[in-house]
C-alpha cells in the first residue's frame, strides 16, 4: 500500500475544524473559542468552521451522516490545508460507512485529533494516507499557552515541519497535567488541573527498533475490532503500535483483557515494539502494576522477549502530548532514552 503524505502548513494557511462525534462546542463554547483564538492568533492560520464545529451536540449524536458529510467536504476543499477535530467522543464510528476514502487520499491534508478521533485516524490510514494523533481544538490547543513554550515549538514543529527535514527528535517534558480544569467554571476555559512532576519514560523491554507508528487510543481501538474496519494480519508487520488509555480510565484488568486479544491475533509475533502514552489519572503505584501486567502479557503469557516495550510516554490523554504521524517510520533507541522520526510527514519537506 502507498504512503500518501500530505503537505505541511504555512502560516496563514486556511485549518478546517469539524465535530466528527460529541459536539463539545455547543456546550463549552468558551473552551471551543480559546483553541479558536489560539490557532488564529498563535499558529496564525485562518479558520473554516464546517457545520458540525458549532452544532448542537444531540442533533450530532442523531446524525452521524452529517458529521461524516463535513469530514468528506473538507478533503474536498481545495481552500482548506489541514483538518481539526474539535473533540473527541465515543461513536465516531457511525461515520464510516459514509467516509470516502478515496477523497482524502486525491485531496491528502493534515488530519489531527485523539480520543475517539483514533477512529478517523486509523481509518484513513489503513487506506495509506498519514494522520496525526495530536491534540484537539478543545482538547489540548485551547490550553496550548498554559503548556509552556517547549510544548508549543513542538505543535510549531510537527504542523510547520520545522526541524524534521533531518529526522527529528521528540521532546520530553518533566511535568504533566492529568486534564483540565472545570469546563463549567467560565474561568477555566483554557486551564489545566495543575502540574505534577513526571517519573519519566519507562522501558519496560529496551532496545533500539524502528518501525511505522499507528495506533491511538485504546478503549476506542476496540470499537473497531471484529469489524471490517480492523486492520488485517499483515498490516501489522514492522508497526510501531502505540496505545494510550482515557479519561474514562479503565481497569488493569480490562487493559489485560485487551492487551489478550492483540497477542491471540498475533499482533506481538509482527511489530517492532508497543508503546504506552502515560495513563490518565492513575497513580504511581498504579502505574507500576500497570507496567507489570503489560510485561506479564506480552513477555510471559505470549512470549515475545525481544520487541520494544516502553510506557508513561508524553502521549494520549494527559497534557502536554506529542504529535504521532500515523505511518511514518520511527526510531526508538533505549540507551539515548528517544523516539524519534526517521523521515517526514509531509510531501513537502
Amino acid at each position: 500500500m502507498k504512503t500518501v503524505k500530505p503537505k505541511k502548513l504555512s502560516k496563514g494557511d486556511t485549518v478546517g475544524v469539524v465535530s466528527l462525534s460529541w459536539g463539545g462546542p455547543s456546550v463549552y463554547p468558551k473552551v471551543y473559542k480559546k483553541g479558536i483564538e489560539y490557532i488564529q492568533d498563535v499558529l496564525g492560520l485562518k479558520v473554516k468552521e464546517y457545520p458540525t464545529a458549532l452544532a448542537d451536540a444531540d442533533y450530532l449524536y442523531h446524525h452521524p451522516e452529517v458529521r461524516a458529510t463535513d469530514l468528506n467536504n473538507a478533503f474536498a476543499d481545495n481552500e482548506v490545508k489541514a483538518i481539526f477535530s474539535t473533540i473527541g467522543g465515543d461513536d465516531s464510528l457511525r461515520l464510516l460507512p459514509y467516509l470516502d476514502p478515496q477523497i482524502a487520499l486525491e485531496n491528502p491534508k493534515i488530519l489531527m485529533g485523539f480520543s475517539d478521533t483514533t477512529i478517523s485516524n486509523v481509518f484513513y490510514n489503513c487506506h495509506g494516507l498519514v494522520t496525526f494523533n495530536g491534540p484537539s481544538v478543545m482538547a489540548g490547543l485551547a490550553q496550548a499557552n498554559n503548556l509552556g513554550q517547549d510544548y508549543q515549538k513542538h505543535i510549531r514543529d510537527m504542523l510547520f515541519g520545522e526541524n524534521l527535514l533531518k529526522g527529528y527528535k521528540y521532546p520530553k517534558f518533566s511535568k504533566f497535567a492529568d486534564g483540565y480544569a472545570d469546563w463549567k467554571n467560565l474561568e477555566n476555559s483554557n486551564k489545566i488541573k495543575g502540574w505534577q512532576n513526571t517519573t519519566g519514560t519507562r522501558w519496560v523491554q529496551g532496545g533500539e527498533t524502528t518501525g511505522t507508528l499507528f495506533g491511538g487510543c485504546v478503549e476506542v481501538l476496540e470499537f473497531l475490532k471484529g469489524t471490517k474496519y480492523w486492520p488485517g494480519n499483515d498490516f501489522w508487520e514492522g508497526k510501531i503500535l502505540f496505545l494510550e488509555t482515557s479519561e474514562d480510565k479503565p481497569t488493569i484488568t480490562q487493559l489485560k483483557y485487551f492487551l489478550r486479544n492483540y497477542g491471540l491475533m498475533g499482533v506481538y509475533d509482527k511489530v517492532s515494539a508497543v508503546i504506552f502514552g502515560r495513563a490518565r489519572d492513575y497513580s504511581e503505584e498504579e502505574k507500576k502494576e500497570l507496567d507489570e501486567m503489560i510485561e506479564k502479557v506480552i513477555c510471559e503469557e505470549f512470549g515475545n522477549k525481544k520487541i520494544t516495550i516502553v510506557t508513561n510516554m508524553d502521549f494520549g490523554h494527559t497534557d502536554p502530548q506529542i504529535i504521532l504521524p500515523l505511518g511514518i517510520e520511527a526510531k526508538l533507541d533505549s540507551d539515548q532514552n528517544t523516539l524519534s522520526l526517521l523521515e517526514s510527514p509531509y510531501a513537502n519537506n
